[in-house]
């Protein structure tokens, strides 16, 4: 195996290596940190797929890393669906997909060049697309696998490789090991096969797909809409900022608001042309507040009830509503959590379905175990059953194929709380369009009742209880991040708390890396805690940071929020 200077060396002297990339390399010549940190190790691919900054080197995503792993895709394919070359038939393609940054096109034409060179037909859309629509795609075509090229809410210099298997839902760690092993194993350049992309459109290796699959990606997601007697009521009083920071989001979501006949849908201008330079925010991720600026001066200027913004690939949906006057004064806004957002929308859609007796009696939601307890109120005094599963929606997308294998619940609901929804079986994937809808639906029932969303916000903390949380994030800086991050999760392993904060027992340790019934093996600790609070902790899966998640729960708003307080500064005094 090659060390890194030899890494390096072997990247300038190959001639499958073009000029561009070389002259990059030529330029770090002199500094050994920069070349360690880009040649140290090959980049590691996961149930996330890839995520990296755009740079030349084994570490970083470009081109030469994005060929590899469709490689590993390709040989996954042909693995499980047999000897592929000259046969193209249905149930043995590849879905791809890409998003506005920089790069995505380029590389995800080169995936589709990789599976061409290996007999595998790509349905390779004309243009950016919603991350959800392409887990659609791959079921439409019949295809056994999808790629798409994202960095989700990253800053800009980052690119990222999700994979897809043939239900839709990202890789599951079974097949995610066979790629890892491939990407692993192979040589980056002597054993990828690649082809001419107008020699593969030719031949049919590549086939471009477009609106026929937006139309009935669209008519899916139309198929979740419950609130047409509450848009009647109030659409025409309601107005709507979007934004779609620069990405996927900009065609699709104010399509889908203008067919459920949402009219005042006001765009925020400078941030509905696609650019993965992502001009007007620092970063484009719809969960920071300062994301919104822009969005916010639409607001004031228009009266909006609320502003919808979905991130760079349109799978994640922040909203920030409009404060009462009386209380906050006027021009107030406030930017809800996922949790808050996923518990409207919950309460929103049992309470609807149950008025029109479409509520199935063996209707299940799912969410992630770091996500609000409240859910679990909801779904309890509703009469859902609730499913939890580990962070990443691949998890829930498992669920709803065991619900559909067994037929023993319908799948209504689902999230995470770092903003990712999905109603509806149509997609496998977290989904901004629809959320979107719903949340607009959600504007227009409370607005029915001479209410803003965030009286409905309180009604709801009223009606099921008062519930806190907090997401803490500790960011690891190097090439060696992650094993500063795996450091840490050994130390917690090691100094088990009798209690997190100032006397907040714990009572009970949950390591995902047991063997737990039902559940992966995962790097997370969950904490349950006195009062019915909880704390879970994880590394991110795509970012070098370390999250704390803190779930809180009282008798009174006051009461929840100090409890809050309380446990985030225990799980401070942990990470520290």
């Amino acid at each position: 195996m090659r060390n890194y200077r030899e890494e390096y060396e072997y990247w300038l002297n190959s001639e499958l290596v073009d000029e561009a990339t070389k002259a990059e390399l030529k330029s770090i010549a002199g500094d050994e940190t920069e070349i360690e940190g880009r040649f140290g190790k090959m980049m590691s691919f996961g149930t996330a797929g890839l995520r990296g900054t755009m740079k030349a080197g084994t570490m970083n995503m470009n081109v030469y890393t994005v060929r590899l792993a469709t490689q590993g895709i390709a040989n996954l394919v042909k693995s499980t669906g047999g000897d592929l070359a000259g046969d193209h038939r249905e149930g043995n393609g590849v879905a791809i997909a890409h998003d506005s940054r920089l790069n995505s096109r380029l590389f995800a034409v080169e995936a589709a060049c990789v599976l061409a060179a290996n007999g595998i037909k790509s349905y390779l859309f004309d243009d950016l697309r919603p991350t959800p629509e392409l887990s659609f795609a791959v079921r439409e075509t019949g295809s056994l696998a999808g790629i798409n090229i994202t960095a989700s809410h990253n800053p800009k210099e980052y690119n990222g490789y999700k994979a897809y298997w043939a239900d839709g839902a990202q890789l599951a760690p079974e097949h995610a090991d066979v790629v890892a092993a491939e990407f692993n194993k192979i040589d980056i350049f002597e054993d990828v096969r690649t082809m001419d992309y107008e020699e593969a459109l030719a031949e049919g290796l590549i086939e471009i797909i477009g609106s026929e699959i937006d139309e009935k990606y669209i008519a899916c997601v139309l198929e979740q809409s419950v609130g047409s007697k509450y848009i009647e009521a109030a659409a025409q009083d309601m107005s709507i900022v979007y934004t779609p920071f620069h990405g996927a989001g900009y065609k699709l979501v104010p399509e889908i608001l203008k067919r459920i006949g949402i009219s005042n849908i006001i765009p925020v201008e400078e941030q509905m042309i696609p650019d993965g330079n992502f001009p007007t925010v620092k970063s484009p991720n719809p969960e920071n507040t300062e994301g919104f600026a822009l969005a916010l001066e639409y607001a004031k200027k228009n009266d909006a009830e609320f502003i919808i913004g979905t991130d760079p690939d349109s799978d994640r949906c922040g909203a920030v509503v409009r404060l009462d006057e009386a209380r906050f004064g006027e021009d107030q806004y406030m930017v809800l959590s996922g949790n808050q957002m996923a518990c409207l929308m919950m309460d929103y859609l049992f309470t609807v379905k149950k008025e029109q007796g479409t509520l199935p009696e063996n209707a299940a939601a799912c969410k992630s175990i770091v996500s609000t307890v409240m859910a679990d109120r909801i779904c309890e005094m509703n009469g859902v059953r609730l499913f939890e599963v580990l962070t990443g929606f691949k998890f829930i997308g498992e669920k709803i194929r065991e619900f559909e294998e067994s037929g023993d619940y319908s799948f209504v609901f689902g999230f995470e709380e770092s903003i990712g929804f999905l109603a509806g079986t149509y997609a496998r994937d977290k989904d901004a369009v629809v959320a979107t809808m719903l949340m607009a639906e959600v504007g227009c029932y409370y607005k029915s009742k001479g209410m803003t969303v965030y009286d409905g916000l309180q009604e709801i903390y009223k009606k099921y209880g008062y519930y806190k949380e907090h997401t803490q994030s500790i960011i690891f800086d190097g090439f060696d991040a992650q094993d500063k991050m795996a450091a840490v999760m050994v130390k917690l392993r090691q100094d088990q708390p009798a209690e997190i904060g100032e006397g907040m027992k714990v009572l009970k340790t949950i390591d995902y890396l047991d063997d737990i019934p039902g559940f992966t093996k995962s790097n997370v600790l969950f904490y349950e805690l006195a009062d019915g609070c909880a704390l879970a902790v994880r590394p991110s899966g795509t970012e070098p940071k370390v999250k704390a998640y803190v779930m809180a729960q009282g008798a009174s708003e006051a009461e929840a929020q100090a409890r809050c307080e309380l446990i985030l500064a225990g799980a401070n005094a942990m990470l520290s």
